[in-house]
């Protein structure tokens, strides 16, 4: 919402705002996509540091199902007719303006992944990574786990309302209805397929869920074989071969596609390699000149 409000042209917002106005102090208010941008991922890192205040007391499954709560409740506040002449209400904000350049996108991407590779390979990111694999030993060796797990609460906060704002601007318009709960699973999704603890493995992972639902996309067109009609094929039908492959490829991959690795030109190397060995003893005329 900040990212849609400070991109939004100043000569549209009447005709956006057109049932009880916008608020005087927004009326002018502008900046260009990349200070909306970071202004909108410093807003959700204070939201979400005042919100790890009590959340982050809690473990496991319950700090799951508080996040989720207190995600529920934010999104019931946008929608409240207190916040009309800031996030319009229901109606939310419409012609947002898109991106100059698709170019532009990537290297917003590429510059949040080198922070944080950057934040992984620095000291906290190795207290990070201690806490994940064992809080008791990490509390043990005198790491602060409410500190550090605020951190990285409120720094993941920073670049989800980073990826919040180009959502919007992709999408052109936003509203309550936009972040319900099916965008937090898509995005457990992701992390779960690319492989917990890997930005490789979250690339990857977003790729393919993103791409795989639009190549699956004529399971939802009806299919006719020879004059008879595949009752399977109709709409929807794709979002239940997406889940089984979904299922099939977290069955296989337990860990992920990636695990806890990351890309290296090394590994890459030591991947064709190994591919190309076993092509080569696989091959029929090396087999017959073993036997003879």
């Amino acid at each position: 919402y900040t990212v849609a409000i400070l991109t939004l042209p100043v000569e549209s917002r009447p005709s956006v705002y057109y049932i009880n106005g916008i608020a005087d102090v927004l009326s002018n208010a502008s900046l260009p996509l990349w200070g909306a941008l970071i202004l909108g991922g410093l807003f959700s890192a204070l939201l979400g540091g005042l919100i790890g205040i009590p959340v982050l007391r809690l473990k496991s499954d319950y700090l799951a199902i508080a996040t989720l709560g207190f995600s529920e409740i934010i999104r019931a506040v946008i929608a409240a007719p207190q916040l009309d002449r800031i996030t319009n209400g229901s109606y939310g904000l419409k012609s947002i303006p898109n991106f100059g350049s698709v170019y532009d996108v990537f290297v917003i991407a590429f510059l949040c992944i080198l922070v944080m590779i950057l934040i992984i390979n620095s000291s906290y990111g190795r207290a990070f990574k201690a806490i994940r694999e064992d809080e008791v030993a990490a509390e043990a060796m005198g790491i602060n786990l409410f500190k550090h797990k605020g951190m990285a609460f409120i720094i993941s906060c920073f670049f989800t309302g980073v990826s919040g704002g180009l959502l919007a601007v992709f999408m052109r318009s936003i509203d309550s209805k936009t972040f319900q709960v099916m965008l937090t699973y898509d995005i457990l999704l992701i992390v779960v397929l690319g492989g917990l603890g890997s930005i490789t493995g979250s690339v990857i992972g977003s790729f393919l869920i993103t791409a795989a639902r639009e190549w699956l996309r004529f399971f939802d067109n009806p299919l006719v074989i020879a004059g008879f009609q595949v009752p399977l094929f109709r709409s929807g039908f794709r979002m239940v071969i997406f889940s089984l492959v979904l299922m099939a490829i977290v069955l296989y991959y337990r860990k992920g596609i990636m695990g806890s690795k990351e890309f290296s030109w090394d590994g890459l190397y030591r991947f064709i390699y190994k591919l190309f060995s076993k092509l080569r003893r696989k091959t029929p005329g090396k087999e017959a000149n073993h036997h003879e």
